[in-house]
């Protein structure tokens, strides 16, 4: 069973936000601008959505290598890597930093105030002081949301009513995400209302993937909440096939998990928010063609 809700295209006034943005500097090559592509994660997981971001690109009249050139810098999952990356992207001069994961975006916004900055977050991102409004986000950021963590209670009741019988229901968050605080208070609440006991998880490494379903066992919990998390993203697969043979009912918040014989997911595609992120970056890039010459 898998259960999707469609894209949020949030932040649709990008045309009016790119416009006031102060021209990117002169990128390394005449005539081809360059841009930044900043990610939390891993490359090895994350091929299918660098794929989309390409795709995006190309909607908007862009193709690597031949009008645009992309500095990739990845994190490779330690977080704390991310503010020196995206200071390194702003020395290099790049005509726009696309973000990927939670913990990126604010990364991005501290390095730069005039970069444009084109973002894809789990999380709310006016809550998060990434944007002022939704409709009028202000400043040098803009992007699209997944909400992940808004959507996640529904999640919890999807996993309720398949497992009706449980008592005891387990919350996987990485501690290293900003997001994991918010989405475990949120998820606590929602517990409560559904008269459950939830456990949290903390996982930030593939070590730690042995002792998180060796606890769940011994927790005698009936299911198992995965939080959204660029790491987890990476490893949809191998969690995929953890819950199947430990014979856990889980839900995780794209639907890569069920592909890879995960039970549930519920949430946006992560696929398609990538796809946006690429055809906003073009659109800045086409708003300010001039800024790119020698």
């Amino acid at each position: 069973m898998t259960v999707s809700i469609g894209r949020r295209e949030l932040l649709a006034a990008l045309g009016g936000a790119a416009a006031a943005w102060p021209l990117a500097a002169h990128a390394q090559q005449p005539g081809m601008p360059v841009v930044g592509f900043l990610n939390g994660a891993s490359p090895e997981g994350y091929a299918p959505y660098v794929a989309a971001f390409h795709q995006g690109l190309k909607e908007a009249g862009y193709v690597e290598g031949q009008n645009v050139a992309i500095e990739y810098r990845w994190a490779q999952g330690q977080y704390d890597r991310l503010p020196a990356l995206a200071a390194d992207l702003v020395r290099r001069q790049v005509a726009v930093i696309a973000v990927g994961t939670n913990p990126a975006a604010p990364a991005a916004k501290a390095a730069t105030a005039t970069v444009p900055i084109v973002f894809t977050t789990g999380l709310d991102p006016v809550k998060e002081g990434l944007v002022a409004s939704l409709n009028r986000p202000g400043g040098n950021l803009t992007g699209v949301t997944a909400l992940a963590v808004e959507v996640a209670p529904k999640a919890l009741e999807l996993l309720h009513k398949l497992v009706p019988a449980a008592t005891v229901i387990a919350l996987l968050v990485n501690p290293a995400n900003l997001s994991a605080q918010a989405l475990s208070r949120d998820l606590q609440t929602a517990a409560r209302t559904l008269g459950l006991q939830l456990r949290i998880l903390h996982a930030s490494t593939e070590r730690d993937f042995d002792t998180v379903f060796a606890t769940f066992l011994q927790l005698r919990a009936g299911g198992l909440v995965i939080g959204t998390d660029g790491f987890f993203n990476t490893q949809s697969e191998r969690l995929a096939t953890l819950t199947v043979r430990h014979a856990v009912p889980a839900i995780f918040p794209y639907r890569e998990f069920t592909a890879a014989g995960g039970l549930m997911s519920y949430g946006v595609s992560i696929t398609d928010l990538y796809r946006l992120v690429g055809v906003y970056t073009g659109r800045i890039l086409r708003a300010h063609p001039r800024s790119f010459d020698s």
